[in-house]
């Protein structure tokens, strides 16, 4: 047999080797996980990754798949795969022809120099092995990979993080939850290196109600000091030389053509306040302009001129906000452009790790004691308003003398108010007539989406309607939505329905729940032991007024007490009034986030349960023919 062929069928990573410790409830195991990120010049960089996963199960296929990004900038030069069967025998290697290479298309972008290639090496019989090995080089350096060492449903046998640098070019580093020391060495030819190695690391546990994954799992992140991207050269070491750096990308990219200055002049005449000025230019701006991502040049990092915007009438984020600043600018007004991390479940910015923590820009304008806030990608949001995507958070606000962290609005609970009357006829049979009115301001405006349906068409509004009234069985005669766009913007959604058998009736008596489409119905899950804080992200206010109106021929024979429930959580009351013919109902509930202790837990889930049961509460009449 030649040596090749020994080679061929050496025996690596046999699922025996794992300790059986790290095989207790996971859905893969990673074997070896090692990177190597090595800073060559201030502009130059490579980047190494040995990756081994043992696949136990269909559920931990995803790691069986690996997508690597590219651009003129970035050039794979190694993408090798080889897959193992349980007793660490090879049984299939990558083939060139077995590797996806696209353009990186996310479905929305209209430019991108972005490409990917990725690899599929899922296997039917479990376990099985995988392993990549790659290489990429960068013509650039600006951000470097970090690593994530274990998560939840996987361990981790071995795991290393090396950075390779010269003395002049040192990278910052943070670590998060970990407790083992870097090993420090001078390597050859002037060369620097930290590296840190981890064993047999056993998968974390997420417990509901916790805090973000983000705080719990351990973490290496690492980021350049003086870098280069493209040829700007920047210092990341504080946020405000990492904001000059901004500054630098948009220097003399807010200049207007002639004709869109005289529309400036045009739009603001008349207008005394820098509120009303800026008001109406983001109007113009949302008319006049769309959305469409780009992901071109500087790694998407700079925005189009305001020129091509103004003759396009097109462009991404970093471009509409930066004409809505030049737009600004012609006003006298003094805009900023603002970097943030956006989404709803958005990782926090680490203050004291100045580095590219965003994926979004918006426009601010400090105005006295107030700052209007502008979301330029949209052509229905109000102005003013930070709702779910980009509010409470801090954010990066770029000014002439560099970067400032800023924090974006928060709104208090009786701001984020979900506000119900409503008059409910039944009769005999237990079918009823209602009228609903419900106003959503606030974040509670963006429930199920109702602020994009403002102004779309009858069907979509219909479907909306339909998927969130909280009745067993109702038909919708009528409805309407109304949209009131202020900086604390709010919706207001009336109701006409037909309720089928909305209370029960048996025998001479009819039971009927007062809490007409409220019910709360989640109950954390039980943990026991906990080991995190609490947290509670929602911070809003309910009401609701129901009035009930019967035949003369029933009469109430049984009404619930009055519920009031508090807690560090929340309040909550319930109350039935009754009147001749008619019984009220009314209901508040309002919820704080916040942390609370992780004894607390407990009190959390009381807390619910008393609410629910309360909402479940029925009223009970009496048919006295």
């Amino acid at each position: 047999m030649s040596a090749w062929q020994v080679r061929a069928i050496e025996i690596k990573f046999p699922v025996s080797a794992i300790p059986e410790e790290l095989l207790q409830n996971v859905n893969a195991v990673v074997r070896e996980d090692q990177v190597v990120f090595k800073i060559l010049a201030k502009d130059k960089a490579s980047l190494y990754t040995h990756f081994v996963v043992t696949v136990l199960n269909e559920k931990g296929n995803d790691f069986a798949h690996q997508t690597l990004g590219y651009n003129k900038l970035t050039r794979i030069s190694e993408f090798n795969a080889t897959v193992y069967d349980a007793s660490g025998g090879p049984i299939k290697r990558l083939k060139s022809s077995e590797v996806y290479d696209q353009s990186a298309f996310d479905g929305f972008s209209l430019y991108s120099d972005n490409r990917i290639k990725s690899a599929d090496l899922t296997q039917a019989t479990y376990p099985y092995t995988v392993e990549f090995e790659y290489s990429i080089e960068y013509n650039y350096l600006y951000s470097i990979p970090g690593t994530i060492l274990g998560g939840e449903k996987y361990s981790v046998q071995h795991a290393s993080y090396q950075l390779i640098f010269p003395q002049e070019l040192t990278p910052r580093y943070k670590t998060l939850n970990v407790a083992t020391e870097p090993f420090k060495q001078i390597l050859s030819g002037g060369q620097q290196s930290i590296t840190w190695s981890f064993s047999n690391l056993k998968p974390v546990t997420f417990e509901p109600s916790g805090p973000p994954h983000e705080e719990l799992l351990a973490q290496i992140l690492a980021a350049p000091t003086l870098f280069e991207y493209d040829g700007y050269a920047g210092n990341m070491s504080t946020w405000e030389d990492y904001g000059k750096w901004n500054a630098m990308l948009n220097k003399d990219r807010d200049v207007l053509p002639l004709a869109a200055k005289q529309k400036v002049t045009e739009l603001t005449k008349g207008l005394a306040s820098t509120e009303q000025k800026a008001k109406v230019l983001y109007e113009y701006l949302q008319n006049r302009t769309r959305y469409v991502s780009i992901q071109l040049g500087i790694g998407g990092l700079q925005p189009f001129p305001a020129s091509v915007v103004d003759e396009t009438g097109y462009g991404d984020c970093k471009a509409l906000s930066n004409y809505m600043v030049a737009l600004l600018k012609e006003a006298g007004i003094k805009g900023y452009y603002v970097t943030v991390n956006a989404g709803k479940n958005a990782e926090r910015v680490m203050v004291d790790f100045p580095s590219h923590q965003s994926n979004h820009v918006i426009v601010a304008v400090p105005n006295e004691k107030d700052t209007l806030w502008m979301e330029c990608t949209s052509q229905s949001a109000p102005f003013g308003y930070m709702g779910a995507f980009t509010g409470d958070r801090l954010a990066l606000m770029i000014k002439e003398t560099g970067g400032k962290l800023v924090r974006t609005p928060v709104y208090a609970a009786e701001q984020n108010r979900q506000s119900r009357t409503a008059t409910v006829s039944v009769d005999a049979a237990g079918n009823a007539k209602a009228s609903i009115r419900t106003t959503y301001s606030g974040i509670q405006y963006e429930n199920g989406g109702l602020d994009e349906l403002l102004g779309t068409q009858y069907d979509d509004q219909k479907k909306w309607v339909q998927n969130n009234i909280e009745i067993p069985n109702f038909t919708v005669n009528t409805f309407s939505i109304t949209g009131y766009k202020r900086k604390l913007p709010s919706a207001v959604v009336k109701l006409d329905l037909t309720l089928s058998r909305y209370a029960s009736v048996s025998g001479k008596r009819l039971f009927l729940s007062p809490n007409l489409m409220n019910k709360a119905s989640y109950i954390p899950p039980a943990a026991e032991d906990r080991k995190t804080e609490v947290l509670r992200y929602s911070n809003y206010e309910d009401l609701d007024t129901v009035l009930f109106r019967f035949p003369e021929n029933l009469y109430p024979e049984f009404i619930p007490p009055a519920v009031k429930i508090s807690s560090r959580f929340g309040e909550y009351e319930a109350t039935c009034q009754v009147k001749e013919g008619e019984v009220q109902y009314i209901r508040r509930m309002k919820v704080w986030r916040g942390r609370f202790p992780k004894e607390s837990y407990k009190e959390l889930i009381d807390f619910y349960k008393s609410v629910i049961k309360s909402d479940n509460t029925k009223l009970v009449f009496l048919n006295k023919t």
